[in-house]
C-alpha cells in the first residue's frame, strides 16, 4: 500500500476535481482505493507514505502515437517536408533489427516514463525481411521499462513500384502482413483491465498501404476484438495524394475503406476540413494530437478546438523521434495548448483541457478510459507526482498551470498499477546510462552500413 499525502492533486475526472491538499491511497491490488482532501484515515497494515509537500499528483500520461524504432536515426533530413523525410529515412529503416528496435525502444520509452508517461503505444510498420522478430524486440523493452504498452503491428504493401512512396524492400507482400498481424495479435494481446500488453492493427497510412490490406486489416481487427491505428491528413502532400489517386480527401478515404468508429484513432489529423471534423465526431474516430513533430515538420496545426468541440476524442502523441527528437510527453502538454492558441487566441485551450488531452484523451484514444485517465476509486494506480517547488516554478500558485506552462517539471515519483518506474527522476528498473550507451551504439550501426 502507498499512501501519498499533503499534496495538490488533479483527478481529471468528469467534474474536474482538484484538491489543494489532499491524498491517494493506493492499495496492494495497485488501484486507487481513496481519494480526497486533507490527510488520509491511517491504513490498517503497513504501508509505504509519501510526502507530496510542493509536488502536484496527476494521472500518468498517456501517448498515443510513437515509433520507438526512430530513437536509432534521430537528428537527420532535419529540415525536410514528411515525404522528403520519409524518403531520406526509408533506406536507412530497411537495415533495422531486432537488436537495433530493442534498444532504441527501451531508450524510448525509459525517456517517456522520465517524462512522466506511464502508457504508451507503438505504432511499427517497418518489418526488414533478415530483422529477426523485431516486435518482440520493443514488448521486451516495455517490459524492462515497466510502461504499459500497446504496441501495434503496422505494415506496408505499397511500394515506390506501385505508386507507394517506401521503396520496395520495405514493404511486406499483402497476406504476409495479414498473417504476421494476426500471429501478434494471438501471441502477445492481453485484454484483461489490467492488461500490460495490447495489441492494435495499424496500416502505415494511405501512401504506403493498398486499400486491400486497409480493408483487410479492419476486418482482422474486429474480428479480433482490438483497436485500428493509422496515419491521416497529416500533410498536404498526401492530401493531394489521395485526391489525385483516390478522387477523394483522406477521411472520405478512410471512411469508404471502414476506417471511421469508435475503435479507431488516426495519427495527426492536421488538415481537416469542417466536413471531416463532423465525420470525425459523429463516429467517434480518434485523433493522436503531436504539435511538435507536426511543428518540425512543417506540417501544420491540427484544429484540436474543433475536434474538442465535435466530441472527437484526442489524445497526445510525441510520435517518432526522428520527426520529434525531444520525444518529452509532459512538454506536450504546453506545446499543444500553445498550438491551440496560435490557431485560435487565448481562449481556444486552457491548461486543464491541454492535462485531459495528455491523460483521459489519450485513455480514450487507447480504449483504456474504464482502467486509466484519471485518479477514481477503483481505476488503476497509474499516477506521476511532478516536483513543482524548485526554481523554474516559483511563485506561480496554481500548481497545473505550473505544469503545463512552466518548464518541465521533474518526476518524484511515477506509478504504473502501484508499482514504481520512476522515483526521485531516476528510472527504477533501468540505468539510464545504459539504456544511452545501447542508443549509441544502434544508432553507429545503422549508420555504418
Amino acid at each position: 500500500m502507498i499512501v501519498i499525502e499533503n499534496v495538490a492533486v488533479a483527478t481529471v475526472d468528469a467534474a474536474g476535481t482538484e484538491h489543494t491538499d489532499g491524498h491517494v491511497v493506493v492499495g496492494d491490488d495497485g488501484r486507487i482505493a481513496a481519494v480526497g482532501s486533507g490527510p488520509a484515515d491511517r491504513p490498517e497494515g503497513s504501508a509505504r507514505r509519501v510526502d507530496g509537500t510542493g509536488c502536484l499528483l496527476t494521472p500518468g500520461l498517456v501517448n498515443t502515437h510513437h515509433h520507438l524504432y526512430q530513437w536509432a536515426t534521430r537528428g537527420l533530413a532535419q529540415d525536410e517536408t514528411l515525404f522528403g523525410w520519409l524518403t531520406t529515412l526509408y533506406p536507412i529503416w530497411g537495415r533495422l533489427d531486432a537488436s537495433a528496435v530493442g534498444a532504441a525502444a527501451a531508450a524510448g520509452l525509459g525517456w517517456l516514463a522520465l517524462s512522466g508517461c506511464t502508457t504508451s503505444m507503438d505504432h511499427h510498420y517497418v518489418f526488414p525481411r533478415d530483422g529477426g522478430d523485431v516486435f518482440a524486440a520493443e514488448i521486451e523493452a516495455a517490459r524492462e521499462i515497466g510502461l504499459r504498452f500497446h504496441p501495434t503491428r503496422g505494415s506496408m504493401d505499397l511500394g515506390r513500384s506501385q505508386g507507394g512512396l517506401p521503396p520496395d524492400h520495405v514493404v511486406e507482400e499483402t497476406d504476409a502482413a495479414l498473417a504476421a498481424t494476426a500471429a501478434a495479435i494471438d501471441r502477445w494481446n492481453d485484454p484483461s483491465p489490467e492488461s500490460m500488453l495490447r495489441v492494435g492493427v495499424s496500416p502505415c497510412s494511405p501512401f504506403s498501404v493498398t486499400s486491400t490490406l486497409m480493408t483487410e486489416a479492419a476486418a482482422l481487427a474486429r474480428d479480433k476484438g482490438v483497436r485500428l491505428h493509422t496515419h491521416l491528413a497529416e500533410t498536404d502532400d498526401e492530401e493531394d495524394f489521395c485526391r489525385s489517386r483516390f478522387g477523394c480527401t483522406p477521411v472520405e478515404y478512410a471512411e469508404r475503406l471502414g476506417w471511421l468508429g469508435e475503435d479507431v484513432w488516426l495519427a495527426h489529423g492536421v488538415h481537416l476540413d469542417d466536413a471531416a471534423v463532423a465525420r470525425l465526431g459523429a463516429t467517434g474516430t480518434g485523433v493522436a494530437h503531436c504539435p511538435s513533430s507536426n511543428a518540425r515538420l512543417g506540417a501544420g496545426m491540427a484544429r484540436v478546438r474543433e475536434l474538442l468541440d465535435a466530441r472527437v476524442p484526442v489524445g497526445l502523441g510525441v510520435d517518432g523521434s526522428a520527426s520529434q527528437e525531444a520525444a518529452h510527453l509532459g512538454e506536450e502538454l504546453r506545446q499543444a495548448l500553445y498550438t491551440a492558441r496560435q490557431r485560435g487566441g487565448p481562449a481556444a485551450m486552457t491548461a486543464r483541457e491541454s492535462l485531459r488531452l495528455g491523460t483521459m484523451g489519450g485513455a480514450r484514444c487507447l480504449g483504456r478510459q474504464d482502467d486509466i485517465g484519471s485518479i477514481e476509486v477503483g481505476k488503476l494506480a497509474d499516477l506521476v507526482l511532478w516536483r513543482l517547488d524548485g526554481l523554474g516554478h516559483a511563485g506561480i500558485d496554481d500548481k497545473v498551470a505550473a505544469l503545463v506552462l512552466g518548464p518541465a517539471a521533474p518526476v518524484e515519483l511515477a506509478l504504473v498499477g502501484g508499482r514504481p518506474v520512476v522515483e526521485r527522476g531516476e528510472l527504477v528498473r533501468a540505468d539510464a546510462e545504459t539504456l544511452a550507451r545501447r542508443a549509441r551504439q544502434a544508432h553507429r550501426a545503422l549508420m555504418r552500413q
